[in-house]
């Protein structure tokens, strides 16, 4: 009986936290979507490009945020699970405290003093520069916002305030959505319009955040001024936050080198389809992102507690979920390939057709890709540290020299570099956790 009460609870506790934080996640992908879809249809097929061709800087800035939020986020929810609040607060201060200072940072050096040469970094296309450099600039200048939402919202969702995390993020989208269309065809932004819209709807959602400690009832989590111990637990908030730091910027470096391979083997016709696919791959971001801060929250507190069954509960119910969501992602992208390619504003025949052969094979290629990722989180939650950084590494390193050999030698097949890709990175991880030996097993530090 108690067991049944014991996995009956951690079940209400799993699907409390994972809804809350799929809606977090719409935070930092279904933005982008949205930017899309509204892009695509006011603007122009290149303005969908364009927002893709910029996709590296946002998954940079989302690099920066798991390097100090998904690190410290782990850190205080261990700090919590075993009573320690001063260890906890401690550390929601020193990420703070970073995402602002990094943030600021990036905004200077990136969005004012040269946002040109960063444009063109990452496009070459003369047609597509002009609208890729309005959208970039504005996103840099924008990008504490992103950060301290991000954080927030990780630290709200540990402190036990999940509810108020998806209120934010639903708030956060709803003006994103309103201010697109406001600002790109009442005041005629044009795609800057876009970028400025999403930056104003974080402001929003880091506004009703900071509600959360309005309630005395919620002030385990504060700001202190303490300096002691500082280099140490910087380092390991970065040492925590690494393995997911890691495959961020891999896929940072993924984002790039893709990018610059489709358009120079598909040409314009190519990055838009290109485009649809890493759009497509936000969803299922929006699922595995809601599993994994769920197993890192969730599970991270069990793992304090020394509770192995928990941690293996939570484990069970992270890979079922995400079971169901890729599989009825992955068919509804195969019976309405054409309809994800006019959502987009797409009507030309020929992208239609691109379109339809390489979104349905992305939908395929993204089911290991979202196993592996879990797994990687699993990894870290037993202390399996090299297999964790292993993984981050892996999982976007292993696509590029697929994806150029497809490229260079049957350029045909390009759009099936990403599932040989994972499908080779599989086989790999399971020969190393077997050869090793691993067992997953609670190890106290």
């Amino acid at each position: 009986m108690d067991k049944r009460l014991q996995d009956g609870d951690i079940t209400v506790q799993f699907y409390r936290y994972l809804w809350a934080y799929i809606l977090v996640a719409l935070s930092g992908c279904l933005g982008t979507v949205v930017d899309g879809i509204i892009v695509g249809n006011l603007i122009s097929e290149d303005g969908v490009s364009a927002i893709n061709l910029s996709r590296p800087i946002t998954q940079f800035i989302f690099t920066l945020h798991l390097l100090i939020n998904a690190g410290a986020g782990m850190l205080v929810a261990y700090a919590l699970g075993k009573k320690q609040i001063d260890e906890a607060r401690r550390y929601f201060t020193r990420a703070l405290g970073l995402s602002g200072g990094i943030g600021l940072l990036l905004a200077i050096v990136g969005g004012l003093m040269f946002p040109t040469q960063t444009a063109r970094m990452l496009c070459d296309h003369e047609q597509i520069l002009p609208l890729a450099q309005d959208y970039m600039q504005v996103l840099l200048i924008g990008n504490p916002a992103y950060i301290i939402m991000w954080g927030l919202s990780t630290m709200v969702g540990v402190d036990g305030s999940p509810r108020l995390v998806s209120l934010a993020v639903i708030v956060d989208n709803v003006v994103n959505l309103v201010l697109d269309i406001v600002f790109i065809q009442v005041f005629g932004w044009g795609i800057a319009g876009s970028s400025t819209a999403t930056v104003v709807g974080h402001l929003v959602g880091i506004a009703i955040l900071l509600c959360h400690w309005r309630n005395p009832e919620n002030r385990r989590l504060q700001l202190v001024t303490a300096s002691d111990g500082l280099l140490p637990s910087l380092k390991k908030i970065f040492s925590q936050g690494a393995p997911l730091a890691v495959a961020s910027i891999c896929l940072t470096l993924l984002l790039l080198s893709a990018n610059k391979i489709v358009l120079s083997t598909t040409g314009r016709t190519g990055i838009f389809v290109f485009a649809l696919c890493m759009n497509l791959l936000q969803v299922y971001n929006l699922f595995l992102s809601g599993t994994c801060q769920t197993l890192q929250s969730l599970g991270a507190i069990q793992v304090g507690k020394g509770d192995d069954a928990s941690v293996r509960s939570v484990i069970k119910r992270g890979f079922r979920f995400i079971t169901t969501a890729m599989v009825v992602t992955c068919l509804l992208v195969w019976i309405f390939p054409e309809g994800i390619a006019r959502l987009f504003g797409c009507d030309e025949p020929e992208m239609i057709a691109q379109s339809n052969q390489a979104l349905r094979v992305f939908a395929l290629s993204f089911i290991p890709f979202c196993y592996i990722y879990v797994l990687m989180i699993v990894y870290k939650l037993y202390s399996q540290h090299g297999m964790a950084l292993f993984i981050s590494f892996a999982l976007s390193l292993t696509v590029i020299p697929v994806l150029w050999l497809m490229a260079k030698f049957i350029p045909q097949y390009i759009w099936h570099s990403y599932l040989i890709a994972y499908l080779i990175e599989a086989v790999i991880i399971f020969a190393l956790h077997k050869g090793r030996h691993i067992q997953f097993e609670l190890k106290h530090e």
